[in-house]
């Protein structure tokens, strides 16, 4: 009987040790502990690349925006519709959907007092060939002086002021803010066919320098 125990305690022993030395669930468990971590630089990464190439692409919407209409001499509807629309091809791979831009043109007086002459907006979205011509948050008159880098404050002079935003949301939301990242840009250009674009009859006059 007393061999019998002393058997089974050295079997026992014996199974213990060889617990200690196996090592085969070592590399399952690290799997387990890393795979999450992983997963977050993974998504991660994709994600703020993606916010990076979008963000590249407002800046060159607003470029766009900004360049298309200093190359005209009169705008209409029309003409300004066609110059958003561009924003769809810019935009692509990405869904141009949240995108939101305008165009305003501002006159610098001999105060240095930039002042919008007429202002233009647009939403640009995926489910439409073309830009639909939307309301301004700027209006004739508005007072933009504080926006204007101090080298492009000329006076007697007219800029093209663009701006547009984008709201990106990421897929991931856990890496990001689930609710979307706005992001914003805002170009200037001089008119280049003449001293000012005149749309809807503004500014009145032939490029009034009051």
């Amino acid at each position: 009987m007393k061999a019998t125990i002393v058997t089974r305690l050295r079997f026992c022993k014996q199974r213990v040790a060889d617990l200690w030395r196996d090592s085969r669930g070592i590399a399952a468990t690290e799997f387990a502990v890393i795979v999450p971590i992983m997963l977050v630089l993974f998504f991660g990464t994709v994600e703020f690349s993606q916010a990076v190439a979008v963000d590249r692409k407002v800046t060159l919407i607003t470029r766009t925006l900004a360049d298309l209409t200093s190359q005209a001499i009169t705008a209409d509807n029309t003409y300004m519709q066609n110059v958003f629309t561009a924003s769809i091809t810019i935009m692509t791979p990405y869904s141009p959907t949240p995108t939101r831009a305008q165009i305003s043109e501002v006159y610098i007086d001999s105060n240095l007092n930039a002042t919008v002459q007429w202002s233009q907006g647009a939403v640009i979205t995926s489910a439409a060939s073309q830009a639909t011509l939307a309301a301004s948050s700027r209006n004739a008159g508005d007072n933009v002086t504080s926006i204007i880098p101090n080298a492009l404050l000329v006076r007697q002079t007219y800029l093209i002021l663009s701006e547009a935003s984008y709201q990106y949301v990421p897929t991931v939301g856990y890496v990001m803010a689930p609710s979307g990242v706005n992001m914003r840009d805002i170009a200037y250009t001089r008119p280049r066919q003449k001293s000012c674009v005149t749309y809807n009859n503004l500014p009145a006059g032939n490029c009034p320098t009051p």
